[in-house]
């Protein structure tokens, strides 16, 4: 009975040609490499269970680590696990009651996600490969539909009673009702007084995107599959990524995402001024390696903490002209001092009191270091211009007091770039429900810096639906991994965007968490820059680090572009 399973199974031809083959080699470690040439005959690796984890990333707020386990050669093992990076849709300047529910509706999200991980998904991805990304992604994606359509029943039925409470109060005799308005009722205004009006009729706010309680395990889930089936594979996750993406056609050549790294933070909320700059980014140039060019924005950031210095540690500064590169003393106009403070997005925080400043301020570091902006370095500016919109006026906050009008808004980064022409990308410089200003400035600056839509473009499952979704006139678009989102729809999106001619970005989110998947997914997507945040922080800078070991492992086996 042995004798015929063994032969069935053909073990004894398998040895014999094992013996065989090893014998002239006659390896040191004889039962390893036995080992190594039996293993390539086992069955592929399958999953045999998933494990959710409530943990907290980099600023303190619970999300979800998932972990994958699979039988590998007749043993469990526990093959990675992925965390995920927590992003709020709340603008910073919000009350401390929209904060309080943006904390209970994260809580409850991680809750109810690790419900669906550690039941639902474990069981329905049980026996699957963890190579075959597309099928999982597929079951993923039909069990978020499923619980689409369970939240929609649920509202209705909410809904439906609400409305059947409501007829009965109203049905109640006169007397037992109250005579005060009903709580959502605003009382009419008093005859005479005047009402704030918009100068000109703008397109009001777009609700939120919303976003279903639990929906990160989707997310969680389906990047911590393409981790295990990279693992498996022995290959890099972004190797892993770009076969997927390419159809298991390796690629011959890869390149690197640019970095963009955040420099400053300007404090919208601060007793400073500026409201329109909300990030100032620095951007290395594309023929040095990209180690150089980190190391050249260390040594700015370096420079930039020592103009920070409070008063009294150092002299006035001397800020360059910006046109003519001559150093001048900025008289009154001298930055704002501040103290060195670091955001959880890892760049220095200041504050400023007009446009110009933070690249004033910029390009005085550079100069003190020998960095030339415009060849050594360049810009980004992160107007994040959906924050400053004031309805009652219909105008953009530029400066405390000072207001423009979605088309004055274009003139105004038409002069800001001719001032400073080596600002080379505009990240948000307008709402995205302001599309005929997103065309006008796209055809006034195209040419000389791109366009970057973040939180003016809408959610990667958005996109995916339908091609053209809430995504104004713009050169590229800020992707970030979060909620749903499935490494399929990534890689769908991305081929979209490339279709269109667009640029695309890969970001972090504000809650970002120390797994550096993220960098791995962009350099796989063959995304044109990374938008990662400073060079501080734990988990902002492990990164920059995996993006440098990705550089060195591409030069060393020669597919780097």
């Amino acid at each position: 009975e042995a004798a015929r399973y063994y032969r069935a199974q053909q073990v004894p031809q398998r040895l014999e040609e094992a013996l065989n083959e090893l014998f002239p080699l006659r390896p040191a470690d004889l039962y390893g490499e036995l080992a190594n040439y039996f293993s390539k005959l086992s069955k592929d690796p399958v999953i045999c269970k998933l494990v959710g984890r409530k943990v907290l990333d980099g600023v303190g707020q619970p999300t979800l680590e998932v972990e994958i386990y699979c039988t590998v050669k007749n043993r469990k093992k526990r093959i990675c696990s992925t965390v995920m990076s927590s992003h709020s849709q709340i603008p910073e300047n919000a009350s401390p009651e929209a904060t309080e529910a943006d904390e209970k509706n994260r809580n409850d999200s991680v809750n109810t996600a690790l419900e669906w991980v550690n039941e639902s998904l474990s069981t329905m991805l049980r026996d699957m490969k963890p190579t075959d990304q597309c099928a999982i992604d597929k079951v993923l994606g039909e069990y978020f539909t499923k619980k689409v359509e369970e939240n929609k029943e649920i509202k209705k039925l909410e809904e439906k009673e609400e409305k059947e409470e409501k007829e009965a109060t109203q049905h109640l005799p006169s007397s037992t009702q109250s005579a005060t308005a009903p709580p959502g009722e605003k009382k009419a205004a008093k005859a005479g007084k005047k009402v704030a009006v918009a100068e000109k009729p703008i397109p009001p706010a777009e609700p939120a995107e919303e976003v279903l309680c639990g929906s990160l395990a989707i997310g969680g889930t389906s990047l911590a599959v393409a981790k295990a089936g990279a693992t498996i594979s022995h290959i890099p996750l972004y190797l892993h990524v770009a076969l997927l993406k390419l159809d298991q056609d390796s690629p011959k050549e890869m390149t690197l995402p640019l970095p963009m790294i955040t420099l400053l933070n300007c404090e919208k909320n601060s007793p400073a001024k500026l409201k329109l700059v909300k990030e100032v980014l620095l951007i290395p140039p594309a023929q040095i390696p990209l180690k150089q060019g980190i190391e050249r924005a260390l040594d700015i950031q370096k420079e930039m903490m020592r103009l920070l210095e409070p008063p009294g540690k150092m002299s006035s500064p001397q800020l360059v002209d910006s046109k003519k590169g001559r150093a001048h003393n900025p008289g009154k106009k001298a930055p704002p001092q501040a103290s060195k403070r670091i955001s959880h997005f890892g760049c220095l925080v200041t504050g400023c009191d007009s446009l110009e400043q933070p690249l004033l301020l910029m390009q005085t570091a550079c100069h003190n270091i020998g960095v030339e902006l415009g060849a050594d370095m360049y810009l980004a500016v992160n107007c994040a211009a959906h924050e400053l919109m004031d309805y009652g006026k219909g105008k953009y906050e530029i400066v405390t007091g000072t207001f423009r009008s979605p088309d004055e808004m274009v003139d105004v980064y038409v002069q800001l770039l001719n001032t400073f022409p080596f600002v080379i990308a505009l990240i948000d410089p307008l709402r995205k429900e302001d599309r005929q200003q997103w065309s006008d400035v796209c055809r006034a600056l195209g040419s000389k810096c791109y366009l970057i839509a973040e939180d003016a473009a809408a959610q990667i499952s958005s996109l995916q639906k339908n091609r053209n979704a809430d995504v104004p006139t713009c050169s590229g678009v800020v992707l970030k991994y979060i909620n749903q989102t499935k490494v399929s729809d990534l890689i769908e999106v991305t081929e979209i965007l490339d279709g269109q001619s667009r640029v695309t970005i890969l970001g972090s989110p504000d809650g970002e968490s120390s797994d550096d998947s993220l960098v791995d997914l962009a350099v796989g997507l063959g995304a044109r820059f990374v938008k990662l945040g400073g060079l501080s922080r734990g988990e902002r800078v492990t990164k920059y680090n995996r993006l440098l070991a990705i550089e060195e492992e591409l030069a060393k086996n020669r597919t780097l572009r």
